[in-house]
């Protein structure tokens, strides 16, 4: 009796499992392309507000992503798949380098669309009914080394809400997503960088 309570909970929780995964798939793969702007909270372990930052986000599947950091700290990562930029406006500097998927911004990995990757890293449990508005996922990282201990991504009526990233070394971060359009054209011009005249050029291990 007790061997057969113990599979109906493996089967149970499989069977959540595969749910879950099957309902975010659906939705990151909704997103061809998406603009918003983005609010990052930075927390503490009661909750205090760190730091709070002001972002403009660009994603265009399956490789164009842009991040532009406005406030407090301008900053401006992009790419176009094949190579990446970081412009730092403050150091008057750009940093060029071929492009690593393994490295991208966590935001990129996460909104890829690429879910059999995240299952891979990832265990993927809905936390929220199928039949809700909200649909909250958990993922927990399969890996001890990942430096996340857990993952929410969260969605409201198929529109990306927030995302809520509660790291190993305790620190919390928050994205929130405002003003979100979904799969209006983006030119490919907005993942290619020019850098500014006078300005340093770092080429880091950078081929075209």
């Amino acid at each position: 009796m007790l061997y057969c309570a113990c599979a109906e909970a493996v089967f149970a929780q499989t069977a959540t499992s595969s749910s879950a995964f099957d309902r975010l798939d659906v939705l990151l793969k909704n997103i061809e392309t998406l603009s918003a702007d983005v609010v990052q909270l930075i927390l503490e372990s009661d909750g205090g507000v760190l730091e709070e930052s002001k972002i403009k986000m660009l994603l265009k599947k399956p490789d164009g992503f842009y991040w532009e950091t406005l406030t407090p700290f301008p900053e401006l990562i992009v790419t176009n798949g094949r190579t990446l930029w970081n412009y730092q406006p403050d150091l008057e500097q750009v940093v060029i380098e071929s492009w690593d998927s393994s490295r991208s911004e966590l935001a990129a990995q996460l909104l890829s669309g690429n879910i059999e990757s995240l299952d891979g890293d990832y265990m993927i449990r809905g936390i929220t009914a199928m039949e809700s508005e909200h649909q909250e996922f958990e993922l927990t990282p399969r890996a001890a080394e990942n430096v996340y201990q857990l993952i929410s991504i969260n969605f409201m009526r198929d529109e990306l809400e927030s995302i809520y990233l509660n790291s190993k070394n305790g620190q919390q971060t928050v994205w929130r997503f405002e003003n979100v359009i979904r799969n209006r054209a983006i030119a490919d011009a907005q993942f290619q960088f020019v850098p500014p005249v006078n300005i340093e050029i770092i080429e880091n291990d950078y081929a075209q």
